[in-house]
């Protein structure tokens, strides 16, 4: 049979090649005349540089760029001269995975750094800009990167804010850069697969400020900064972006890209599938089965993650799709229901949390043998 595996990573465990390994060494067992196909996808957070760096070659750009919390690093981005393009992951400098546990905090954080690398980038002399957005600290609406590129946010005396969440509301007055020619004309694009609105029950703050530090008192404080700001946008400059679906990605970073700097939203699978072929592998070959997977499938994971993305891509393919996750943590039948043959959960539940990452590729292709064998 043939098979395309397009899974993302297991977060702390594999990466997304580790896991195509793993499964198709699975689905060899089971089926040795197995013809496998596979991509290296992002959703647009974690990974999406290494997924694109797969697909072509492109120079590592190292700059000096800022942490969430403002501590100076390196980080690097992708540049294709020929096309003047530039790919950046925004994970790489206002990602979670860049704070302690004990230091995350959605009031405190910035995508300034982020703002840094698009500014180094600008100057290099990109005229097309992607990025990836996803896996951040921050819920600043992306005014760290506005502020990066010279807007200035000022209090009800006129004086200069700090781009970080908690000053979200403090805002009264936008000044814009007195020259934005340098980024007007680059085509800047949001990759991202979420689609959460900027506020409310179902956006920024209230689905992903918890997870990256928020109290539930800083969860409504910050969603009431991100309403404060959108009607501040509106009155200064007729700008209504807030209800957009992916608004709320990455804290609202979205929403900062678009408003802020122009910016076109791109679906993160979309993106990299095209830039995978994918869809030729698709058209070319007899594929029996698409198999995804990421470490832990949740309530979030079909709110445009790249399960998600994957589930559309076998719809619009008629072909059945098999998700393989460490851990469920959803129900399975809205899973199925919305578009899934089967979830494969591998994580042995007799063994703590540790042993089953520790051990996650050989779970992996056990669970995948034991799949197909009995198929």
């Amino acid at each position: 049979m043939d098979y395309v595996l397009i899974p993302d990573k297991f977060k702390g465990s594999l990466n997304a090649q580790q896991v195509i390994g793993a499964l198709g060494k699975g689905i060899r067992k089971a089926d040795p005349e197995a013809v496998l196909h596979s991509a290296v996808l992002s959703d647009g957070g974690d990974g999406f540089l290494e997924s694109i760096d797969h697909y072509g070659q492109y120079e590592k750009v190292v700059c000096e760029a800022s942490d969430p919390l403002g501590k100076n690093i390196q980080a690097y981005y992708l540049y294709d001269q020929e096309s003047q393009s530039a790919y950046i992951e925004m994970a790489r400098t206002a990602g979670l995975v860049l704070l302690r546990e004990s230091d995350r905090n959605p009031m405190l954080t910035s995508t300034f750094g982020t703002g840094m690398q698009i500014r180094h980038a600008l100057d290099k002399g990109a005229r097309q800009l992607f990025v990836g957005l996803g896996g951040s600290a921050t819920n600043d609406a992306g005014l760290g990167i506005a502020a990066a590129l010279g807007y200035h946010f000022l209090d009800a005396e006129h004086r200069p804010l700090e781009p970080i969440g908690k000053n979200l509301s403090r805002i009264v007055g936008i000044q814009k850069p007195k020259d934005d020619s340098f980024y007007t004309k680059t085509k800047i694009f949001a990759i991202n697969d979420v689609n959460n609105p900027l506020y409310g029950p179902k956006g920024a703050a209230h689905v992903y400020a918890a997870q990256k530090g928020g109290s539930k008192e800083d969860i409504f404080k910050l969603d009431q900064g991100l309403r404060d700001l959108d009607t501040l946008m509106k009155k200064e400059y007729g700008v209504s972006n807030a209800l957009v679906p992916g608004a709320g990605a990455a804290g609202g970073t979205a929403y900062g890209l678009m408003s802020f700097l122009g910016a076109q939203f791109v679906g993160g699978t979309e993106f990299v599938l095209s830039v995978a072929g994918v869809n030729e592998i698709l058209t070319e070959n007899a594929v029996d089965y698409i198999i995804t997977g990421e470490g832990k499938i949740d309530d979030q994971t079909l709110s445009g993650k790249l399960i998600h993305g994957v589930i559309e891509l076998g719809r619009t393919y008629k072909i059945p799709v098999i998700a393989v996750c460490g851990i469920l943590d959803t129900a399975m039948d809205n899973l199925l229901q919305q578009g899934l043959s089967a979830v494969i959960e591998v994580r042995d539940s007799s063994k703590p949390l540790l042993y089953n990452m520790e051990n996650a590729a050989a779970l992996v292709e056990q669970a995948v043998h034991h799949f197909f064998h009995n198929k």
